[in-house]
């Protein structure tokens, strides 16, 4: 669990309630059904429209990261490829076969297999690095769903303020319900600018950056097995290793 996350989100609330409060308002006046169908509804019907299905499956799928990150132990990965590096030169690349099965991550699995199976290292490389560009391209592309949708809310915020404005307009002969209505009408504004910048493109940015942290790790998984392939010495791959994380 990522408690700056929590702690972020939390946060982004209060301030809005005690915000609203310290203006002279009160809770309920946040509340607007209307407005809340009109910007979140709207704004993931737009979403739809914009989006591939198999995106936004893949955007969803990402969502929990905000608060629960994948594991990116890159210092970790490296004492592991070292460790690969020296079962192979005591007992040949065949001895690396068992360190496949205790692998979840299919990608790591898939290097080992390459590793195990005598794979030209320029091949090896070739065919890992296209999988590597391929997921990047693709959790950046689902991680710009949300930043699409903080696009879309604020204009949606806005129509949904011109729409209660339109009621407004309605009953101007009932002096009484005016401010109470126009109070309503810019509720739909908070919504979408709130929806926007307080949680949609923190998140975008939030699941960028973290995809490219785990493109930075495969690319040391793939360094690490190429050099494993090459017949490098476990010191000299960890120190070149080790430059990717500084």
């Amino acid at each position: 669990m990522d408690i700056v996350s929590v702690v972020g989100t939390i946060l982004a609330f209060v301030v809005i309630i005690v915000g609203t409060i310290l203006k002279g308002s009160s809770l309920d006046a946040l509340w607007n059904p209307a407005a809340f169908v009109i910007v979140f509804l709207g704004t993931f019907a737009a979403l739809l429209v914009q989006t591939p299905g198999a995106v936004l499956k893949r955007a969803l799928s990402m969502l929990p990261w905000v608060y629960r990150p994948p594991d990116i132990e890159s210092e970790n990965l490296v004492s592991r490829i070292v460790g690969w590096s020296e079962i192979s030169r005591r007992t040949g690349l065949l001895g690396l076969e068992p360190a496949i099965e205790r692998e979840s991550d299919p990608f790591i699995r898939k290097g080992l297999q390459l590793l195990v199976d005598g794979t030209e290292p320029d091949a090896m490389r070739s065919v890992l690095e296209v999988e590597v560009l391929a997921r990047e391209h693709t959790d950046i592309e689902a991680a710009k769903v949300f930043e699409n949708a903080g696009a879309y809310s604020p204009t949606m915020g806005i129509i949904g303020a011109v729409m209660g404005l339109m009621s407004v307009m309605q009953n101007l002969a009932e002096p009484s319900k005016l401010g109470h209505g126009i109070a309503a009408a810019f509720v739909a504004t908070i919504y979408g600018i709130g929806l926007a910048n307080l949680l949609a493109l923190p998140m975008a940015s939030r699941l960028k950056g973290l995809a490219r942290r785990r493109s930075q790790m495969r690319e040391i998984l793939v360094e690490g097995l190429v050099s494993i392939a090459q017949g490098d010495n476990p010191r000299h791959i960890e120190s070149k290793l080790q430059g990717f994380l500084s």
